[in-house]
């Protein structure tokens, strides 16, 4: 069973083109985190979670819900990260995590995909974003083939850079910048309600017909990349910047 969460779409994308390839079926975590909902799950096949990379490891929202929840059936279990340039060391954490849970690691495979961190980063055009996808593709589908022949994906080396990055920079990187206190809204602001549905830690409400953030947050940019007017923005650093969301999925 595939398991995916994803603000902007390029999990998604990596997990529906896996479930294509190896006849399994996806699963959306998004409800799932968004509501506690902890209820224990069951795969005879293999289990295969797809994340993107946050402060180089996986999205602290997600650990937690994979620490809190029976994966049931199968003990192995893979992991396929999308990130915009590195996963830093998160496979030595994911490895520890399985450990815990009695799970038999498969290895952490990174997949480059468009960059989405608009609070932070610059974010392709359509046309850009392409390319960087078909390139992906065919990372994508050499997981699906480890996956389908039953092997353990390539360790990738990890640099002592890598290793700061998931540790110390992690740690750091959360209390400091992974909140929602730069997000606002605009008069062009439609009342739509979309960045209050899509938010997965509820962490948005609508009041007096435009969004208000509350003090819990991922920074997943699904609020800020699907608004349908571009209402809303980060500081001032996404002013004018494209908004990311996978253009073959949505």
């Amino acid at each position: 069973m595939i398991l995916y969460f994803s603000g902007t779409g390029n999990s998604e994308y990596a997990a529906k083109r896996i479930s294509r390839e190896i006849h399994d079926e996806s699963v959306d975590l998004f409800e799932k985190i968004r509501n506690h909902d902890f209820t224990e799950l069951y795969s005879e096949k293999p289990w295969i979670i797809v994340s993107p990379a946050y402060a180089w490891r996986i999205p602290r929202i997600l650990n937690e819900w994979l620490g809190k929840t029976t994966l049931a059936g199968s003990k192995e279990i893979y992991f396929i990260m999308t990130c915009g340039g590195s996963i830093g060391n998160a496979g030595a954490y994911l490895k520890e995590l399985c450990a815990g849970r009695q799970m038999d690691y498969r290895g952490c495979l990174p997949v480059i995909m468009p960059e989405n961190y608009i609070a932070m980063f610059s974010t392709p055009a359509e046309e850009e974003a392409l390319k960087i996808i078909e390139h992906a593709e065919a990372t994508i589908d050499k997981a699906a083939s480890f996956i389908k022949n039953k092997a353990t994906f390539p360790q990738h080396s990890v640099t002592v850079k890598d290793k700061m990055s998931s540790s110390i920079v992690n740690r750091i990187f959360y209390p400091m910048f992974v909140h929602a206190k730069k997000f606002h809204v605009k008069d062009t602001c439609i009342s739509c309600g979309k960045c209050e549905a899509l938010c997965p830690l509820a962490n948005i409400r609508i009041v007096d017909g435009k969004p208000v953030w509350g003090t819990d947050c991922t920074h997943c940019m699904a609020c800020i990349c699907h608004c349908p007017v571009e209402a809303i923005e980060y500081g001032k650093h996404s002013s004018g910047l494209p908004r990311y969301t996978c253009p073959k999925l949505y």
